[in-house]
Formats: structure tokens, sequence, C-alpha cells
């Protein structure tokens, strides 16, 4: 018998009848024919006691190490599952509708909820305003113990706004803004806007609160996108002075190449504004009609804009009409009329009714050269009843080149009025010398905010955009009775925006002509005939 053979064999049974466990087995061999056996019988000689034996297994050592990681293996795996348990329970959270995103970009400071039906945006602005005028050569001196006539240097905050806007179940919007710089404390002055929106249908906006008149491209355009620092003058007469936020209900349908807008609309909510055509008494404005003011004003306003000539946003031609008519609430005087000046305008000083005025493109010092104080005299004979408002608009863009202009008129009727006609009218033209065009918002006929090709954040990236403009400005505020005072400024520009939400402004204006000479007002006379040069500059900072 070969070793070889009975190994094979040995090993073959053991394959054959064994376990995965190790068997110990009695083994016989037949000596005539070899053969082993697992039991005794005839011929047999018993072999011996035979175990299977794992010849791979391991030495003692390895085995050790072998069943410390297969502990650690174990306790990373239960650690795993930790973590997977983890991980599941904060997407679970993330899914929840009451916990939302947060984002902070360029567009801003928003919350949306998971399921976007509700979202919040801050937005704030800082206006730094800074005027130097020079050759106020043949101003009249002030009378004796009275303030100078001349125009101020000085610093102001312009603006300092703070507004919270969004939706709720997609279709419903809102918006609040405060403005720190308005009101004197006393009156709902600064609030600027205050309304709730309908969008359930696409084209379609409802609005209801107090928000904007719908008139005039550069008023609908927010100041923080004006091309010069203040609006031009007879877009402030007519319409920015009198306080453009009032409470109403508003309309807008939009389409892709024309929109119209209209709104039926009261007073402001408080005063607020320079010429304020607020009617009430008291101390609070429009917030409340106590103090016998009488019912409120009000008045209808409409915007119609198209665009003849659209090739992209950076080429188009934007044509609009606007018209308001309001209703005006009178309170003239109940004491003696007393005249301020030696032609006898006796029109009322502090009385109620329209009213209509604009400093010379001026910022700082906005003393209101322009005015035809309220037009409305204590005895009755003459008092204002109605304000009809025209305007037309234009804006065409090729490029970095564009220009915009404006008509406005305003027709007053009432008691010793007859259609008086003021009206005023302005130009100018823009170019961006480092390549960018201004962003015309088609959804509301308006321009929106600039961004420039590079920022500029450290020296040698970017330039940032750099505006260069011209204009010209005119208002005249004289009709019959109506003694307010007629001027024309040429206007200069230079724009310079670091990124999309700064920008540094410095604007210069020089008077062309000013007949303020049957003014209302002493510091409005002592202006006569002069051409004073008006320096202006503002740093702004928009979130």
């Amino acid at each position: 018998m070969k070793i070889s053979i009975l190994n094979a064999a040995i090993a073959g049974l053991l394959l054959a009848g064994a376990s995965a466990q190790a068997l110990a087995l009695e083994l016989y061999v037949n000596t005539e024919t070899q053969q082993i056996f697992a039991q005794p019988g005839p011929g047999r000689t018993r072999l011996g006691t035979f175990k299977q034996v794992d010849e791979t297994a391991p030495p003692p050592v390895q085995a050790a190490e072998i069943a410390s990681q297969k502990a650690e293996i174990e306790k990373i795996k239960d650690d795993l599952s930790l973590k997977n348990i983890e991980l599941k329970a904060l997407t679970e959270q993330v899914k929840d509708p009451a916990l939302g995103k947060t984002r902070v970009d360029e567009q801003g400071v928003r919350w949306e909820s998971a399921d976007g039906n509700f979202t919040v945006k801050l937005n704030g602005r800082v206006q730094l305003d800074a005027q130097v005028n020079t050759d106020q050569s043949g101003v009249a001196a002030a009378k004796p113990g009275a303030f100078s006539n001349d125009l101020a240097n000085g610093t102001s905050i312009r603006r300092a706004r703070l507004s919270a806007e969004g939706n709720m179940f997609k279709t419903y919007g809102y918006k609040f803004e405060y403005d720190f710089t308005r009101g004197n404390g006393s009156t709902a002055g600064g609030v600027t806007d205050a309304f709730m929106t309908w969008n359930g249908y696409a084209p379609l906006t409802l609005t209801a609160g107090q928000f904007k008149e719908p008139i005039s491209i550069e008023e609908a355009t927010s100041d923080i996108q004006t091309s010069f620092i203040e609006r031009n003058m007879a877009v402030n007469a007519f319409i920015d002075n009198n306080n453009v936020f009032k409470m109403g209900l508003g309309g807008k349908f939009a389409q892709p190449r024309w929109t119209a807008q209209t709104a039926i609309q009261t007073e402001s909510m408080g005063n607020g504004a320079p010429t304020t055509d607020t009617s009430s008494t008291n101390g609070n404005g429009n917030a409340n009609r106590n103090g016998g003011s009488g019912d409120t004003g009000w008045g209808l306003t409409g915007r119609l804009t198209g665009l003849p000539w659209f090739q992209d946003k950076s080429h188009l031609l934007h044509v609009g009409a606007a018209g308001s008519q309001r209703y005006i609430n009178v309170n003239p005087d109940t004491l003696p009329c007393n005249p301020t000046s030696s032609n006898n305008n006796c029109f009322s000083a502090n009385g109620n009714g329209a009213r209509f005025g604009s400093a010379i493109d001026s910022n700082v010092d906005r003393s209101l050269l322009l005015d035809t104080g309220f037009i409305s005299k204590a005895n009755g004979s003459i008092s204002t009843q109605t304000v009809t408002r025209l305007g037309g608009e234009f804006a065409a863009v090729h490029g970095p080149f564009s220009v915009q202009g404006e008509y406005l008129q305003a027709q007053v009727s009432g008691n010793g009025l007859n259609n008086n006609n003021l009206n005023g009218y302005y130009a100018f033209a823009s170019w961006f010398l480092t390549g960018e065009s201004r962003n015309y918002n088609e959804k509301v006929g308006i321009f929106d905010r600039i961004k420039p090709a590079a920022n500029f954040t450290t020296l040698g990236r970017g330039l940032g955009a750099w505006e260069f403009l011209a204009g010209y400005d005119y208002l005249d505020l004289n009709s019959g009775a109506i003694h307010g005072g007629r001027a024309s400024t040429s206007k200069f520009g230079l724009n310079w925006y670091p990124t999309s939400r700064i920008r540094v402004m410095t604007n210069f204006i020089h008077v062309l002509e000013l007949d303020t000479l049957n003014s209302a007002s002493a510091q409005a006379r002592a202006f006569n005939g002069t051409h004073p040069d008006i320096f202006e500059m503002r740093t702004q900072l928009d979130f």
C-alpha cells in the first residue's frame, strides 16, 4: 500500500462524510482489496482514529489579530449605523415645512420655506450726500435778523431705509418699508411702501395699501437706480415732493412688449414730503382725519408703456404715457390773509390744498427756490379743486449709449383758476465708459440695477462700471395767478459702480435761468436772475 494512495483515500472519505465541523472517525482497511471502511467487518484491519485537520487555520498569534480586527470592524459597523440614523433625522428635519432655506448672496438676505409657500427678503439702503455751492454772486442779502439766503454747503443722510418683502402661499405678496429720514417723529411720514399684492393670474397683479402712484419712468425707477443724484425738477414738483406714496388700490398688467398700470388712491399715510398734498390738519397727517380735516382727497392715475423696437435688453426703444386726475380737499386758513411780498401775493403759507415746488436739482440744501405755495387763499377767492397731470416719456438704449426724456404738466382748476398750466421737461444722455448697458426691466417699464462687467474688489481686479452723463432740465411754475418761478439747468454726472450694490456719484449743476421775481418766498426772490453752480456727491450702499 502506497501512503499517497492511503492519504488520498482517507481525504476523499473525510470530504464525503464529514460535516463543516471536525469529526473523529474509526477507520478500517481490507487487506486484500485495500479499501477503506468506517465500520469493522470480516477481513478488515483497524487503522486507528482519524480527525479532519484544517491546514489553512492560522497560527494562534494570527488568530488573535483576526479576532481583534473582527471586533474593530463590528465597532465601525455600529458607528456607521448610528451616523445613518442621525443623517436620516437631519434629512427629515430639512423636509419639515416649518424649517426652510436661508440664502445670503448678491441678491440679499432671503428665507424660503421648504415647500416654497413662504418667502421673506430683507432690503436696505443708505445714501450719504454732500453739497458744495459756488458762484452765488448776485444773491440778495437777507434782511437783518433773518437767515442767510445763500444755499448752504453740507452733508446729510438722504435716505436710510429698511424693508421686508416676500410671498405667502405663493400668490400673495407683501412689502413694508420704513425710511428713518422721513417725517418728524410725530407723524407716519417715515412709512413709504406698506401694501399686499395678489398674483394669482400671471400677467395681472393687484395691489392694496400704500404704494407709489404709477406715473413717470423716472419716478417709477427706484432712487437707487436713477442716473442723477436727484430726480429732475418736473418729476420732483409734480410727483415726488407731493409724497408719491399714497393709499389705495392698484392693478398692473404686464406683457413682454408692453405694460399697463392704474390706481385709485387717496392721500399718503402721513406727511413726510416738502409740499405734501395731505389735507389733514392734525400732526399725524392722513394717519388720522380728526381736527376738522374733512374728507380725504383722492385721484385716479394710469401709465402705459411699450417697446416699439426691441432687439434685446441693451438695444431697445421705450415709449410711455401717463395721466392723473386728483380731487383736492382744500382747508384754507381761517385767519385773515397777510401779504408776503410787495406784489400782494396772498397764497397760504401753511394751509392745505395743492402746492408744487422743487429745489434746483440740489439734495443737501433742498430749499424750494421754485414754489407755488399752497394754491388757496384764506378768503376762498382762490382754491384748488382739481389737478390734472399728463406726461409723456421715452428712452432708447444702444449698447453702452442711452438717452431718456420726459414732459410733464399739471393743470390746476378751481375757484379763481382756469386750467392754469404748469409744466416741465428734461432730457439726458448716458455713456458707459467700461462698456456696460443700462438694465431695462420690461416687466415694469423701468431701468433696473447696473451690474459691472468686472467688480472692483482689490487693486488690479476689475474697474467696476463707469458712467458719464449730460442733461438739460426745465420747470415753469408760473401761470396766471400762480407765481412759482421758472428755472432751467444744465447738468453733468460721473457715476462709479464698484459692484452692483455700491455706487459713488458726482454731479455738477449749472443754473442757466432762474426767474423768481414774483415768488412768495423771500429766499427765492433773492436768487432771481442768478446763475449758481452746485457740486453734489453721493456714496450709496444697498442690500
